[in-house]
């Protein structure tokens, strides 16, 4: 995808007076070398936590050089941002500091926890659009009406500066990084971080990632066009419409957009947690997603990863964990035809014990019409260390004389990828 190496509308000299700029309002965020993950990747991963920012995201550093570039008359008439999250939090925090008055515009269906970190930082907050276009379209409009400057989240130079000086940090810490892999939304962060990278180590590769169910950045330098999915837990990258300067960049510096599904990041945000005890939203999973589901690409390399924010509804959280555990054959769901008398669900609680699994959940229905009336059914969720002692499990119980009728998901194809 790398396609030419005409002059950038950012340098590597903005992103240095970007990172000059925001220097001690910023977290100089930690770069972590992980041990397990690359040996579970192929790959050796290093991981820069940008969810250690203040508001748990890079976004604040895109922000912050935008608003430090305002001037007296700009500052007084205030600022108007659009975002579903991090860019909102981002602008109202660093606007509070600065003493300069906000309005966000969040679309509806915006979780409730991110609307209220937004409204504690200071900024007014209003919730309007049905989606991301028509909340950018009411912002667009309101700063106009105003006489206020509207932040863009992603498509202005200074916020591609402030994003970009997070490759600073990165490559003045591991400079012998062979590739570098960013999530994309409207790109960013990406284009910040190809410009600095590629003029402090010109040969290193850039790789972005993408949902597969939002290829907007795909579809914009492939002349494809996608139907995009609705919902998706990389909410932070499900931009239908990349920017126009971003994409330039992109197309120019970055070599190959990855492409990961629902289920890959599930499994990449569970094992950063598992296993880095790192909690990060779907967005900032997808790069991890995107290296074990490309190991040809990254066997063997040095190569780092953006964990762009750390942002995730706890609900959404557990479900994440639970499912996981289910794809693993961790916890997996069985259910029996059993004889309706007494004993039968003591003797199969006994197996399942004496085989080292630990029952969660017991339903036990006479009213079937599925069975004859002299049975009844018997659906228990039970819980294994992994997926072949989910299969031990279920060998005993069969051992025992107990057929069962249904397991789900079937413990013989459950597991992440190796």
């Amino acid at each position: 995808m790398n396609t030419g190496t005409d002059r950038e509308s950012v340098t590597i000299t903005d992103i240095r007076k970007a990172a000059e700029a925001i220097k001690g309002s910023i977290e100089r965020t930690p770069a972590r070398y992980s041990l397990t993950l690359s040996a579970i990747a192929g790959a050796d991963c290093y991981l820069k936590l940008e969810n250690f920012q203040f508001t748990a995201s890079f976004k604040e550093r895109g922000a912050l050089n935008k608003l430090l570039s305002l001037t007296l008359e700009q500052k007084a008439h205030g600022v108007v941002a659009m975002s579903a999250g991090n860019h909102a939090q981002a602008v109202a925090y660093h606007a509070g500091r600065l003493r300069i008055r906000s309005t966000i515009v969040m679309p509806q269906g915006t979780p409730f926890n991110k609307v209220k970190h937004t409204k504690d930082f200071g900024a007014t907050v209003l919730i309007e659009g049905a989606n991301l276009s028509e909340a950018s379209a009411i912002a667009h409009d309101i700063a106009k009406a105003d006489g206020q400057t509207f932040v863009h989240p992603y498509d202005d130079p200074l916020v591609i500066a402030g994003q970009g000086t997070l490759a600073l940090e990165f490559l003045a810490d591991l400079p012998h990084l062979d590739a570098l892999v960013i999530p994309i939304g409207g790109g960013g962060l990406i284009s910040g971080v190809a410009i600095a990278a590629r003029a402090l180590k010109p040969e290193i590769e850039i790789y972005g990632v993408q949902s597969e169910l939002y290829p907007a950045m795909v579809d914009a330098l492939l002349g494809t066009t996608s139907t995009f999915g609705t919902q998706t837990i990389a909410e932070g990258i499900a931009v239908k419409t990349p920017g126009v300067l971003t994409r330039a960049i992109v197309a120019s510096q970055v070599k190959e957009i990855l492409l990961v599904s629902e289920a890959q990041i599930e499994s990449a945000l569970a094992q950063l947690l598992e296993v880095e005890k790192i909690m990060v939203e779907g967005a900032a999973a997808s790069a991890f997603a995107a290296v074990l589901a490309n190991r040809k690409i990254f066997a063997g390399k040095k190569v780092g990863l953006v964990l762009t924010g750390g942002n995730i509804d706890m609900r959404l959280l557990t479900n994440v964990i639970l499912r996981e555990l289910a794809r693993e054959g961790r916890i997996q769901s069985l259910r029996f035809e059993i004889e309706d008398r007494p004993g039968l669900l003591a003797k199969i609680a006994r197996v399942i014990s004496e085989a080292g699994g630990n029952i969660l959940d017991v339903h036990h229905d006479r009213l079937s019409t599925e069975f004859s009336a002299k049975a009844a059914s018997l659906s228990l969720t039970v819980e294994a260390r992994d997926v072949a002692h989910a299969l031990e499990i279920r060998g005993c119980l069969q051992r025992s004389g107990f057929l069962v009728q249904r397991t789900s998901p079937d413990p013989a194809y459950a597991g992440r990828q190796k």
